[in-house]
């Protein structure tokens, strides 16, 4: 069975993280995330895998070549226009012949959920539609099933019937193609793969699987600190960098080689310290942080469930919380990041003008690359910050702020 990604998206909602690197090379849990689901497919038995891209695709290339790093085969399609899954899917018509696993690039599943889809089609013999349950099933397609078959689709609907909802996995039999082609455009000018899937409930069965594991759809920035907690649960101590013994470590820790973990400086994992960092003297790491290569969190730094990317410095007296901060970033001494509202109430973000609902009651910043903060400078709740901004000495940093802003 062949594997087939969907990466070919701008990834605009997830900016302004995505400014500079490909939605698909977004870290999480050390790792760019496409990295976790290519593991997934690999333990599955599936290494034979196709790869859409599209912006940026040469960084995508670069990164994972032939797959064979990755004990892979990794073969390129590159999607030139973007109109619609189904367009998509249609892509690799002349490239499979055989029933092959369908995953979009910003879902992140498990290895137990890959495993428990590939294993259910061998049970079934038949086409599957990976599912999953959410609070708030307005924002997916909603499925109805009946005997462990899928019945019917509403896409996005206002008052939904059920929460379960499409998770955009799929293993899907050539004979897709067929009703592919005979699908037309939507009125937003994209070939629906809900409209082909509701084609072939006509004729064929459309077998349900309910994954068993954690999912997560990665749509927004802070989507990758949820993404983040689930792909470190697990997480295997592993120093291969040196460890004052004045230091603590506690729970499941990765040190990265040439990293320097100095006195007085307490990890509680998981938590993932990457390559040619220096952290502390005195420095304080939460669970479900991960820090990227040639960082530095220094003295009396406090960072909790958050992500530092690489060559990102902290160098003290600041505290980072739940919080996703770009390459290159640097936070001057006493730089105070806020992750919950007084009254403890949902956080919210601006974006586009909107105010529009986080769905965390804790949230700090979601920071560009190569922004910079002075000395006691304040960022609140929520806040995004476009990439090239500077926030000035003692300034607050608040709501939406553009690329390359100044703020004194």
């Amino acid at each position: 069975m062949k594997g087939y990604i969907l990466a070919a998206g701008e990834g605009t909602r997830m900016r302004p993280l995505t400014a500079n690197i490909p939605k698909p090379l977004l870290p999480v849990a050390g790792r760019p995330f496409l990295e976790h689901n290519i593991e997934s497919l690999k333990e599955a038995g599936i290494k034979d895998i196709i790869m859409l891209v599209g912006w940026r695709a040469q960084r995508i290339r670069e990164h994972f070549g032939d797959g064979r790093e990755f004990g892979v085969r990794i073969e390129y399609v590159e999607q030139k226009e973007r109109l619609g899954t189904a367009h998509a899917i249609g892509m690799i018509r002349d490239k499979v012949d055989s029933p092959f696993f369908c995953l979009y690039g910003d879902v992140v599943l498990t290895k137990e959920s890959v495993k428990g889809i590939v294993e259910h089609h061998k049970k079934v013999k038949g086409s599957i539609m990976a599912l999953t349950t959410v609070e708030d099933p307005r924002r997916y397609g909603v499925i109805s099933t009946q005997d462990g078959v899928v019945m019917g689709i509403s896409e996005k609907p206002e008052v939904p019937e059920a929460n379960t909802v499409n998770a955009g996995a799929y293993i899907l039999d050539p004979a897709v193609f067929e009703s592919i082609g005979a699908t037309r455009k939507s009125s937003r000018g994209e070939y629906e793969i809900t409209d082909t899937f509701r084609a072939i409930l006509h004729k064929d069965h459309l077998y349900a699987y309910l994954l068993k594991k954690d999912w997560i759809d990665v749509a927004r920035p802070w989507d990758l600190l949820e993404a983040n907690r689930i792909l470190m649960e697990g997480l295997e101590t592993d120093v291969q960098g040196e460890v004052s013994d004045k230091a603590t470590l506690i729970g499941s820790v990765k040190v990265g080689k040439g990293s320097h973990v100095l006195p007085g400086s307490y990890i509680v994992g998981p938590a993932i310290i990457g390559e040619r960092c220096e952290v502390g003297p005195n420095a304080y790491i939460r669970p479900s942080t991960s820090v990227g290569n040639g960082c530095k969190v220094g003295n009396a730094v406090e960072i909790k469930n958050s992500i530092i990317m690489n060559d990102t410095k902290v160098p003290h007296l600041s505290y980072v919380g739940d919080s996703v901060i770009g390459e290159r970033c640097n936070l001057g001494a006493g730089t105070k990041v806020a992750n919950l509202r007084l009254d403890e109430r949902e956080v919210h973000v601006i974006i586009d003008g909107r105010r529009t609902g986080s769905g965390r009651r804790k949230l700090g910043v979601i920071m560009g690359d190569d922004v910079k903060t002075g000395i006691n400078a304040t960022i609140d709740v929520g806040t995004i910050i476009g990439e090239g901004t500077m926030i000035g000495i003692g300034a607050l940093a608040r709501g939406t702020i553009a690329p390359r802003s100044r703020i004194f």
